[in-house]
């Protein structure tokens, strides 16, 4: 039994903590007197209906699974705290930022993307990267990925994207062409491809991967002077990934490797640990910027607007219950507090309606009454009420309008979102040729090694090998516009497929 881990033992565990079995009951609460048998008339006649100990059971299992989430079904998640090494406060009045060494609970869910709930941790995919903050001015949803960039920039594309990722409506299989035809046609995807295919596609595990808040994002101070900023979570586990033969092995000699990972991790008590950093860009700078600072699919230049320290992300708690503590938990964008708002991101504006309204899809209209959602460092007051699910007092004998004279809670104007001034044209911008290739070529030449070339461009080529020519040539033409040499072996590594070869395809570059 020496090879069992935490995660292997844990009815074992529990066991352990229950002194004594407690009463089975239905779910009124009724005791049980026989669990393994149904009511009948004989013992070979008919089921009653009034057996509610089993349609009890029954009706509940028929209605045991919610709707998997669209993307990021497969996920893992763990709780802890946040807090705070650096001061911020000129740039935010976030109260989660208002001293050193504060300190706020959290709820963390990691997660791959295009996978279903039953996928394997170690495809190659972006990872979901997605913090809840419980403060007292109500819950921060910081939701990211493990990549600093995206695919896309324009949120009209995004649900053709994630169908290009899932499974072809005839055959129900994962379809190349549908992949690589809107990858190649939509050029704004080769930095993030680039990432994808490079060895961060496939990190080891959780713990050993950064996060990002992606997004452009607004911190407003205390005197309401507002700046542009990006948020990092930098591992101190360190960055450690999976090469392609291993994370293929693992798909299918332990599928769940990720989650087993993290699981074990924090109840040995090796409780991983990240640090929060931001970036600031002023109105004025973002204004003279020489491209757009809101597009997605570019990062930064941190020599021009450098990682500046704020914290650490500790989780040391491992969800009590699964379906509970992770399967509802539900993250959105648009959960923040004053003193940081939204930037005119038109990725980040898309998902600020997006994400609450798939919520209320898959667990009904209250679902941010649920424990695992509900702000608990403050208390909810609105007027708000009824529907489906309503699970705490509904607010008892509270007025349900405003305004009114009977002690309904007020609004305030010290919690008004920080003016901007907008002026321009309404119609919709084409974003297809914005600068699509420069920061590629830096991504290649300035922070991949050769060898990590020669993996990044054998990982495109046994993927994209099986879409049609025009396809590959499409892809070898975008590719090689961020740097001539990448297109190139791209190509090369492309054609070898097409002969009889021996060894690996890198034999060939």
């Amino acid at each position: 039994m020496a090879n069992r881990d935490r995660a292997t033992n844990q009815l074992k565990e529990f066991k352990d903590t229950v002194a004594k079995a407690d009463t089975l009951t239905t779910g009124t609460g009724a005791p049980v007197g026989n669990k393994l048998a149904s009511m009948t008339v004989g013992p070979r006649g008919p089921i009653l209906l009034q057996d509610f100990v089993f349609t009890d059971e029954m009706a509940h299992f028929n209605r045991e699974r919610i709707p998997e989430r669209v993307v990021h079904a497969k996920g893992s998640g763990a709780f802890g705290y946040f807090e705070v090494t650096h001061d911020i406060s000129k740039y935010c009045k976030a109260k989660i930022f208002s001293q050193i060494g504060k300190k706020t609970p959290l709820a963390v869910r990691f997660s791959t993307v295009g996978g279903e709930k039953g996928s394997a941790d170690t495809a190659r995919d972006p990872r979901g990267f997605a913090v809840k903050f419980y403060t007292e001015e109500g819950n921060w949803d910081l939701v990211g990925n493990n990549t600093p960039i995206f695919f896309i920039r324009d949120p009209m594309l995004f649900p053709s994207f994630i169908h290009t990722q899932k499974r072809n409506p005839k055959t129900n299989l994962k379809d190349p062409d549908m992949f690589w035809d809107f990858i190649t046609l939509r050029p704004e995807t080769t930095h993030q491809v680039s990432f994808l295919f490079s060895d961060r596609g496939t990190p080891d595990g959780y713990r050993h991967m950064n996060g990002y808040g992606s997004h452009t994002f607004k911190m407003v101070n205390s005197k309401n002077e507002a700046v542009y900023c990006k948020f990092h979570y930098k591992t101190d586990q360190g960055i450690k990934c999976l090469m392609a033969d291993r994370a293929a092995d693992l798909s299918g000699g332990d599928p769940d490797y990720a989650q087993r990972d993290l699981f074990n991790a924090i109840a040995e008590g090796n409780f991983p640990t990240w640090t929060l950093y931001i970036q600031v860009m002023t109105f004025e700078e973002a204004e003279k910027f020489r491209w757009n600072p809101f597009d997605l699919t570019k990062v930064w230049p941190h020599g021009e607007f450098p990682l500046i320290p704020v914290g650490r992300m500790v989780l040391n708690r491992n969800p009590k219950n699964y379906f509970a503590e992770v399967e509802q938990i539900a993250f959105s964008p648009v959960h923040m507090v004053p003193g940081i708002e939204p930037s005119p991101d038109k990725m980040l504006q898309g998902r600020l309606y997006s994400y609450s309204d798939t919520h209320r899809h898959r667990l009904g209209s209250n679902y941010l009454q649920l424990p695992v959602n509900c702000p608990f460092n403050t208390k909810a007051r609105n007027y708000q009420r009824d529907g489906p699910q309503c699970v705490d007092d509904n607010q008892g004998g509270a007025p349900n309008y405003y305004p009114n004279s009977f002690q309904g809670p007020l609004d305030n104007t010290q919690n008004l979102e920080c003016p901007v001034r907008i002026s321009g044209d309404i119609q919709r911008y084409n974003t297809a040729d914005d600068d699509n290739f420069s920061q590629v070529g830096l991504f290649w030449n300035k922070v991949l090694t050769p060898v990590e070339q020669n993996r990044l461009v054998e990982n495109i080529a046994g993927h994209l090998k099986d879409a049609q020519e025009f396809i590959q040539q499409r892809a070898v033409n975008n590719f090689g516009q961020a740097d001539p040499e990448y297109g190139k072996r791209l190509r090369k590594a492309l054609d070898a497929y097409k002969k009889p070869k021996t060894g690996s395809v890198l034999a060939s570059l």
